[in-house]
């Protein structure tokens, strides 16, 4: 399909900026099924590198969907790519690079109070519209306590915002708003399928993001999402986060240097498919579960010097089957079953086919460290071992409480403390 947008045809890349915002949905045709839309360069649709052209792209899909095609090139990312129902984001492979723009945060000037959507703060010079923002003070500082939004205005030291927020912050508690966000943000959509780029986070030259409400790419409130084939690294946060949803597939993705975790499936997250992933040099785990993300597939995944846990595992976090995993070399132990009682704890887990090998780079560790009351939890066919400096010093820890854990056919090697050590 050749031009959907006859105006943008006589646009150079230079003069592009000042119609970013014209409306181009009167532009589209009945006649152009499927709809895609490029950008991204003189030949495209919408020549901007911006997560404004991007987001003109998205806005203008119809109802039924279509692909934004997004060309080689650099894009700036200064607010999250938010993506619908039934949109298809797809780059050009690694040589299509989003890119998150220049950090920016500022105290508050006046209290910020639930429900507002003004933020009056000291300096806003680092601030314009389309922009995200994250809210916060000492006492509602992670997870479902900070507020995030998207700057519509920017009047003086004053920001609005289009989503109230979620608590009370005080400016004499520390109170603080940044521009951190995500690359790409999908909320309350279905049917989304992302792929074939980078997301480089900047992460020397951006502000930290909470990881429950963003990533390089988050997904909330949301089901059938598939991010295929992304490469997101040193994103100052989470690589990919999902929380609230249902049948996500991450698959063929890496994910590396990023300030916490690779991957965070969590907050009732069910019915997800982990394929095929890379998930290494993270700052904590190559993967977080979270609270009920039940009923899950890992597979074939490497997770791999990771500053903590390969993976851990937790509350709720039942009826998974890891298999065919590679989970070597990270900080402490391979993989970490959580703390917790036997009506949260983790129930029926199969690992199977697993090579889980020379962790405990950080400090003395096990291969699989059982801390939970887990029921049913199956280990089998798995190669668990040592083979460099005895710091993986046990092959399978369990906690004297943990009911009994089938284990089976494992070949396991090299622990200076044994293969299986039961906690008495």
């Amino acid at each position: 399909m050749k031009k959907l947008f006859f105006l943008f045809i006589i646009l150079s890349n230079a003069a592009f900026a000042q119609y970013e915002d014209f409306k181009i949905d009167a532009l589209l045709t009945p006649r152009c099924k499927p709809v895609v839309i490029s950008v991204g360069g003189n030949d495209a649709d919408i020549p901007g590198y911006t997560n404004r052209a991007i987001q003109i792209a998205v806005d203008a899909l119809p109802a039924e969907g279509g692909t934004v095609k997004l060309n080689e090139g650099t894009f700036l990312i200064k607010g999250a790519v938010r993506l619908k129902s039934n949109v298809k984001l797809i780059g050009s492979g690694d040589a299509t690079i989003l890119k998150r723009g220049q950090g920016f945060k500022s105290r508050m000037a006046v209290d910020a109070d639930y429900g507002e959507i003004i933020l009056t703060v000291e300096d806003a010079t680092g601030f314009e519209p389309g922009m995200d923002v994250q809210v916060w003070d000492d006492p509602q500082k992670s997870c479902w306590m900070v507020s995030i939004a998207k700057i519509t205005e920017v009047k003086g030291n004053t920001l609005y915002i289009d989503r109230g927020l979620i608590a009370d912050y005080w400016g004499r508690r520390n109170g603080w708003v940044s521009n951190a966000g995500s690359g790409v943000y999908v909320r309350d959509a279905e049917n989304v399928f992302i792929s074939n780029f980078m997301i480089d986070g900047n992460k020397e030259n951006t502000v930290k993001v909470d990881g429950c409400n963003n990533g390089g790419i988050a997904v909330f409130k949301s089901k059938n999402v598939t991010i295929d084939n992304v490469h997101i690294k040193d994103f100052n946060g989470e690589g990919i986060s999902w929380q609230i949803t249902e049948d996500v597939t991450v698959q063929n993705c890496e994910i590396e240097g990023c300030a916490n975790m690779g991957m965070h499936p969590g907050t009732g997250s069910p019915k997800s498919k982990i394929l095929n992933n890379n998930s290494h040099n993270n700052a904590v785990d190559g993967m977080y579960i979270c609270w009920r993300a039940h009923h899950s597939i890992v597979r074939g995944n490497k997770f791999h010097h990771n500053g903590r846990y390969g993976i851990c595992n937790g509350h709720k976090d039942s009826d998974i089957i890891f298999e065919d995993n590679h989970i070597y070399e990270n900080g402490s132990e391979g993989i970490n079953f959580r703390n917790d009682n036997s009506k949260n704890s983790p129930h029926n887990n199969t690992l199977i086919n697993n090579i889980i090998e020379n962790n405990g780079q950080k400090e003395p560790a096990y291969g699989i460290g059982i801390y939970s009351l887990s029921e049913n939890m199956i280990i089998k066919n798995n190669i668990i071992r040592d083979t460099k400096n005895g710091t993986q010093k046990g092959g399978i820890f369990i906690s004297k409480d943990t009911p009994e854990v089938t284990i089976e056919s494992n070949e396991m090697s090299g622990h200076s403390e044994g293969d299986i050590i039961k906690e008495k």
